[in-house]
């Protein structure tokens, strides 16, 4: 793939009606690299735009049957919305099929570099594309298994009907009537394994006879193989990209995205009284922040990580500078620190993260994919998201001291098992809170606060105000969070007495 300046990208809309052609179904393999130039600007909105998408369909995935009509609906939403093929028949849409391939290998670029970003990458794509062949008709899968070069050989109608009990009755679903109404494949017994194991699949003489219905089995195993394989091949092939310092940054970047606010800009700056922190960190924290506070509270300092972690997520709830210096003054001078020391050792760190100090640079609280995939806790730490890196036991013990019931903490603990991390800390959301469904894609700690905060004042909205992001690289990702301005309009939680006040300034118009 090569990047050049908007002139290429001119010439390329010119010729697109001549190059057609390069895409003729909606779905492929990704087999073969894009060739064409690409300005940076668009490879990061391709990219960006797909990772938005992933990250719907891991969501949905969890929430929904895959095969459920809700699943579906919202899938095709999120299609039309970020413009990707969302109908096997628009033929002619080739912009969208364009996007879909370039930005397929633009995230293969960027969850290649670990073993957790590959099997989180393998598995969105393969639920993507197990969809999008799904919702092809009859005609065009058989044109599409021609495409990629799996041509199973047809069953002729005469053997179908000499087998037609047998195929009745090795394959679940099918009646009589609908086996003569079905195609059936022959297909070898490496490519049906998954069908012979399932005992979904008529066998004979060394084949598998299968059904066009589940055909998308092979074809989906096909895939995970192919796709494994190439993301093997692009990490070895990986630094001779990294070399190119305009795309390391943009790869880096994507792998840990988190492509919503960044909570740099402190909406309710000084709103929040240091008196109130206690009572936020049980109603409205998010675990890891309220397993920070509570080691705080208790061993009175916190290392590195943990002050940096927990001091962002403070700034962006609305914390003050003075206010933050009084906070952790306070409650290092209860432990081993007298008020020297912190001045001259700790002080300088918290008026660096205001951009006081140093760069002078605005630091951003951490997303969670940040707190997820970096700078892991040790032994004495106490930072990092609970749900990624504490010990399956003792986070069952966590949730049960916080009263999260036990069938909560089951969904729960299934999530972290599948390493759904996000959607987990989403649950805890939703049973800490008393709703069903939260209504938006839980990315940040802050975004957490805010929805909790919006929650506990009736649904109201936040009072607007102008936004400026931290850095040109989420200016450039964009704004908004899938689904984050979505909030559920009531809830049976109350709030505590001691945040009487503070609600009405997130619900002030």
């Amino acid at each position: 793939m090569e990047f050049s300046s908007s002139r290429a990208r001119l010439k390329h809309l010119r010729l697109a009606g001549d190059r057609r052609e390069l895409y003729p179904h909606s779905l492929q393999f990704y087999q073969e690299p894009p060739t064409e130039n690409i300005s940076l600007v668009e490879f990061e909105s391709f990219a960006v735009d797909r990772l938005r998408l992933l990250k719907v369909v891991e969501n949905l995935g969890v929430s929904y049957v895959r095969s459920g009509d809700t699943y579906k609906i919202k899938l095709e939403q999120e299609l039309r919305k970020l413009k990707f093929p969302y109908k096997a028949l628009a033929e002619d849409d080739y912009e969208a099929r364009r996007k879909d391939h370039i930005s397929h290998f633009i995230l293969r670029l960027a969850y290649c570099q670990s073993e957790d970003l590959r099997r989180w990458f393998l598995q969105q794509e393969m639920d993507l594309f197990r969809y999008r062949f799904n919702e092809l008709s009859d005609g065009l899968r058989q044109k599409f298994l021609e495409h990629v070069n799996l041509s199973f050989e047809a069953m002729s109608e005469d053997l179908k009907n000499e087998w037609a009990n047998d195929l009745c009755a090795s394959t679940p679903g099918l009646n009589m009537n609908k086996v003569k109404e079905q195609m059936f494949y022959k297909v070898g017994l490496s490519d049906a394994v998954e069908l012979f194991r399932a005992r979904r699949v008529f066998i004979k003489d060394g084949f598998a006879y299968v059904p066009l219905k589940d055909i998308d089995a092979i074809v989906l195993n096909n895939y995970r193989t192919k796709l494994s394989k190439a993301l093997a091949l692009t990490a070895r092939s990986l630094p001779s990209v990294q070399s190119d310092e305009r795309l390391q940054p943009l790869l880096n970047h994507l792998s840990h995205s988190y492509v919503g606010p960044d909570y740099s800009v402190q909406k309710n700056a000084g709103k929040i009284s240091l008196e109130h922190i206690d009572a936020l960190s049980v109603k409205s924290f998010p675990l890891c922040m309220r397993q920070l506070h509570k080691a705080l509270r208790e061993n009175h300092h916190l290392r590195h990580g943990g002050r940096m972690q927990y001091g962002l997520f403070l700034k962006g709830i609305g914390l003050t500078l003075e206010q933050a210096l009084e906070f952790w003054k306070k409650e290092f001078i209860r432990g081993k620190v007298d008020a020297d020391k912190f001045d001259k050792g700790y002080a300088y760190s918290i008026r660096h993260n205001y951009g006081k100090e140093g760069k002078r640079t605005d630091y951003t609280p951490y997303s969670c994919m940040k707190i997820i995939m970096s700078n892991p806790p040790s032994q004495g730490d106490y930072h990092g998201c609970p749900f990624r890196h504490s010990d399956p036991e003792l986070l069952k013990q966590k949730l049960q001291s916080y009263k999260v019931p036990l069938n909560g903490i089951t969904q729960i603990l299934e999530l972290v098992k599948g390493m759904h991390y996000q959607l987990a800390c989403q649950k805890y959301f939703e049973l800490t809170h008393d709703v069903d469904d939260i209504g938006f894609s839980l990315n940040h700690p802050n975004q957490y606060f805010v929805e909790s905060q919006r929650l506990l004042s009736g649904g109201r909205e936040l009072k607007k105000e102008p936004s400026h992001l931290g850095n040109s690289q989420q200016k450039n990702s964009g704004q908004e969070s899938i689904n984050s301005n979505s909030t559920p309009t009531s809830s049976n939680a109350t709030a505590d007495p001691e945040l009487e006040g503070l609600e009405a300034y997130f619900a002030e118009d």
